[in-house]
């Protein structure tokens, strides 16, 4: 009789995705992994340390089913507990209080019995595919340019049938099922007889901030601009890479007065703006959650997918919530 699948049998998985980046074993948090990263804006008590592999949970655990998302929330853990999942594994770093509304994580899904892993810093660069979805092959990979964690570098020629700026984007909607958002967001509208609800997928397309639709496209630099990519790193690159005609900014995106956009211009590149982080359940999520499900076939695998909403204030809700919400402020709160 085959033993029932555990967290440590997930932990093993994620160390083979991850190329041995996982931490396997708790004597391994104090060694030289260089995934165990502390990231920190010199906040006061806002620092957070990765840790990749089982953040929560006990390693001998049976599991029959994991869910794959991009940031644990309470609204993640209490859609775990109700579903019937026994493992989450998240992509970015969590922290105490911070990714479970507020109270202590073990507290919380401990209460629902879900263990808690993540996979950050580890798992970026071990596919091709963001740079693949935005149309180039990505020969030139960095995940710590300029000796900088996760301060992420591709270089790569375009893929056949990416010829310039408007099939980059036309690409990346075909592939991101824009059209379906669009609908559902048409459809929630309708729903809610409410016209004013925009939604991120749809907001946040890609966007040519210098050049045309026309503009050709050959050699692509891709950057992200929230991991500390800089001007002077734009330079840089520019130089051992010849050849580069086009900046594509994808997970996070620029305004178009920003600093990498005039350098951009000031140096006679184009400037595209790709997918924002609000996909990349989509370029980072399905990849990893297919590979748990090829090396774990016996358990389900499902994915969880944020869909963030913005209504203004007197459209939220129904009449009596409106009511509820308008006696408390006005009674208790003003």
């Amino acid at each position: 009789m085959k033993q029932a699948t555990t967290i440590k049998d997930l932990v093993q998985a994620l160390d083979i995705i991850s190329g041995g980046r996982v931490i396997t074993s708790p004597g391994a948090v104090t060694g030289s992994n260089p995934f165990v990263v502390t990231k920190s804006s010199n906040i006061p008590g806002k620092a957070v340390t990765e840790m990749p592999g089982l953040v929560v949970g006990d390693p001998e655990k049976p599991i029959q089913k994991v869910a794959v998302m991009m940031t644990l929330t309470e609204s993640a853990i209490e859609l775990a507990g109700a579903s019937g999942v026994d493992a989450v594994v998240a992509h970015h770093p969590v922290a105490d209080a911070a990714n479970s509304g507020g109270v202590l994580m073990k507290t919380y899904v401990d209460l629902y019995k879900v263990a808690v892993l993540e996979l950050h810093e580890a798992f970026h660069g071990r596919h091709p595919g963001i740079a693949y979805l935005h149309g180039h092959d990505a020969a030139f990979a960095d995940i710590a340019y300029s000796h900088i964690p996760g301060n992420i570098l591709f270089v790569g020629n375009t893929l056949k049938g990416v010829n310039t700026l408007g099939d980059m984007l036309d690409r990346i909607d075909s592939f991101m099922g824009v059209d379906t958002e669009k609908a559902l967001l048409e459809a929630e509208k309708k729903i809610r007889d409410c016209p004013d609800i925009e939604e991120t997928a749809v907001c946040t397309r890609g966007k040519i901030l210098a050049g045309t639709p026309d503009s050709i496209v050959s050699k692509i630099m891709h950057i992200f601009p929230h991991t500390g990519f800089n001007p002077v790193h734009m330079e840089r690159a520019l130089k051992e890479h010849p050849g580069v005609d086009t900046v594509l900014a994808t997970i996070s995106r620029v305004f178009p007065d920003h600093d990498l956009v005039k350098k951009a211009k000031a140096l006679g590149l184009n400037f595209i703006c790709g997918n924002s982080h609000a996909l990349e359940i989509m370029e980072n999520g399905l990849p990893l959650a297919r590979a748990i499900q090829i090396l774990l076939p016996e358990i389900d695998v499902v994915i969880f997918k944020e869909r963030m909403t913005s209504l203004p204030l007197n459209g939220f809700g129904n009449d009596k919530l409106q009511a509820y919400a308008t006696d408390m402020a006005k009674n208790y709160l003003t």
